[in-house]
């Protein structure tokens, strides 16, 4: 099975208290994230200070030796407060299926000649890829003949 991205950090942030205040101050903050088959998904909510804004993530899976930016893309029917916007964005994780590794991300919002980052605090955002452990067998003979009886009359 492919690897588990297990969340370093609280994986649902727009959930916890004062989310939109922090919106406010510091112009972008990474919503949520969610680790699927095809890579992570997650949203992102950016203070509307300009109709041109353009949202991106940048992240690595070896401590910043090289790195990779993927576009978020406008989500349109986004949050009902006319104040903030949201986008989404897919790190495609390929890479991650091969071996345990650090996925590291940090979210950009550039917008009216100005450049916000959500950098987890200086911290970056990180997950960590683990192994999936199969479903325990324990108990269970490997071989469905191991058990068997054979009775000759």
């Amino acid at each position: 099975p492919p690897p588990l991205l297990e969340p370093l950090f609280p994986p649902q942030p727009g959930a916890s208290p004062g989310f939109a205040e922090r919106v406010r101050q510091h112009k972008v903050r990474l919503e949520w994230v969610r680790a699927e088959p095809a890579g992570l998904r997650g949203a992102v909510r950016v203070l509307n200070l300009a109709y041109e804004k353009a949202v991106s993530v940048r992240y690595t899976l070896n401590g910043w030796a090289s790195c990779a930016e993927v576009p978020a893309a406008y989500q349109p029917a986004g949050p009902a407060d006319g104040l903030t916007d949201r986008f989404a964005f897919l790190l495609p994780l390929a890479a991650a299926t091969a071996a345990e590794v650090t996925l590291e991300f940090a979210v950009r919002y550039r917008v009216a000649g100005a450049e916000y980052w959500d950098n987890n605090e200086g911290a970056n955002y990180r997950l960590r890829s683990r192994q999936r452990v199969p479903p325990a067998t324990a108990g269970l003979p490997q071989d469905p003949d191991s058990t068997a009886w054979i009775h000759f009359i």
